[in-house]
């Protein structure tokens, strides 16, 4: 029902930027809440950001709020991350993650049915 695409992911010293994109198939991407989760080896995957259908709901973890900024473009049915005073502890592995909503005003922090391949974040010190 939904493909995802990211890119914008890459290798950013500590402290510089990137903005990551992603891409979603189907000409209903208004109901559904984009979110963005990342991984490293070892470790379970972890929620960062979502937004709501609507784009008038966030949700953000701890570990990056401030710093981290999520935007989605509905008639262009791309959700972004700008990811600003990025830290070496950001590094991971970016997915992009899709649930249906009915009622497009909730930003989950879980529960997501469909997700991108993934694009590498890399901070060096």
């Amino acid at each position: 029902q939904v493909q995802l695409v990211e890119s914008g992911g890459g290798l950013v010293q500590a402290g510089g930027s990137l903005r990551l994109s992603c891409a979603a198939s189907g000409r209903t991407f208004s109901s559904y809440a984009m979110g963005w989760f990342r991984q490293t080896p070892g470790k379970e995957r972890e929620f960062v950001v979502s937004i709501s259908g609507s784009g008038g709901n966030t949700n953000y973890a701890d570990s990056v709020k401030g710093r981290f900024t999520i935007s989605r473009d509905n008639a262009k049915n791309t959700v972004y991350l700008q990811m600003n005073s990025l830290k070496p502890e950001d590094t991971a592995v970016y997915y992009c993650a899709a649930v249906a909503t009915y009622y497009n005003v909730y930003a989950p922090t879980s529960g997501y049915d469909y997700w991108g391949q993934g694009t590498q974040v890399t901070v060096s010190s």
